[in-house]
């Protein structure tokens, strides 16, 4: 059943006990702006809160998932208190009781990744490029990746990702321990689906404590570790580094760290 949650660019369907939350802004690869964000928070707490969805299914296209951040709207709402729905969102996913599912193709840049280590379950479309540029942006990682991508991947194909910034595929991904697989190519959304309603058949109460138990050895590093994030993510933002960094992409010409220290 299709339901209206005030915001045209984020889908919201529900049945089968599943609540397929997708992002809808095809013209911009489903860059994320603070309205985009503010409409997942809302979503993500109707889903909760529905005593008929068990499972949360997280999306954007069978092309595209997102190319994360919409910069010109995010320097126009950087994420600098609580208020901020950037920030909101962030820290809604930790805390979110139902499992997750993400369908992910396409791009998957910065938030499109780091999103996902908080998801349950993970598949992707094989034409998937995750990416991780917070360094080339002159910025720091967020949403506790820091630390959850050397839990899940390892350290030293964490520093790689984070340092270096590059593009990687899903089956790099999924070598790594990123993903759960790769669906045929097209049908990411479907397959994810049929696993979801799948999953949503399982008892609810089961569900939502192997979640909390699988999720409890982390939770109050994540949590701080988010935080500290954060406050340095909001420092960057302001630093001459990250200036440099969004004028040249504004400007699409390479950036010039060589005059920082």
């Amino acid at each position: 059943m299709n339901e209206q949650i005030g915001n045209e660019q984020i889908g919201y369907e529900t049945g089968d006990g599943v609540a397929q939350i997708r992002i809808e802004r095809p013209e911009k690869k489903n860059a994320l702006t603070a309205v985009l964000y503010t409409g997942l928070v809302e979503a993500f707490k109707r889903a909760e809160s529905d005593p008929a969805v068990r499972v949360l299914l997280l999306c954007g296209s069978d092309t595209c998932f997102t190319a994360g951040n919409d910069l010109q709207d995010f320097m126009n709402t950087p994420p600098r208190d609580e208020t901020n729905p950037t920030i909101r969102f962030i820290k809604q996913l930790p805390v979110t009781r139902k499992p997750i599912i993400a369908a992910v193709a396409g791009p998957a840049v910065g938030i499109g990744t780091t999103m996902l280590l908080h998801c349950d379950l993970v598949y992707a479309d094989p034409n998937t490029r995750f990416q991780l540029p917070f360094v080339t942006l002159g910025l720091c990682p967020e949403a506790a990746s820091s630390y959850l991508l050397p839990q899940i991947v390892g350290f030293p194909r964490a520093a790689e990702l984070l340092l270096m910034g590059d593009p990687f595929s899903a089956q790099q991904a999924l070598e790594m321990g990123m993903i759960n697989g790769i669906t045929p190519a097209g049908e990411v959304i479907a397959t994810t689906l049929a696993k979801a309603k799948q999953m949503a058949e399982r008892p609810a109460a089961s569900l939502l404590l192997t979640k909390s138990l699988l999720k409890r050895a982390h939770a109050r590093q994540v949590a701080e570790i988010m935080a500290e994030e954060l406050t340095q993510f909001g420092e960057r933002l302001r630093s001459p580094e990250a200036a440099e960094a969004f004028r040249a992409f504004f400007e699409r010409r390479k950036p010039d760290f060589s005059k920082f220290i």
